[in-house]
């Protein structure tokens, strides 16, 4: 079964993270999405603010180091 066609490049990733960090941003984490080939980039304030109440609480208390 032959593969379909690539919806993104890797050059596509490399600028995509290339522009982030020429912007000052701390990339956490990169989803692409294999379908469509959307890339989303989550940085460290996305992160930090996506983290629940109980992440808060370890972080907090010494119990979970991020």
């Amino acid at each position: 079964m032959p593969r379909g066609a690539a919806t993104f490049r890797q050059r596509d990733l490399a600028a995509a993270l290339k522009a982030a960090k020429a912007a000052g941003i701390d990339v956490v984490r990169i989803e692409i999405d294999p379908v469509t080939g959307r890339l989303v980039i989550i940085t460290c304030a996305e992160a930090a603010a996506s983290a629940t109440h109980l992440d808060k609480w370890l972080t907090k208390h010494g119990e979970r180091s991020t």
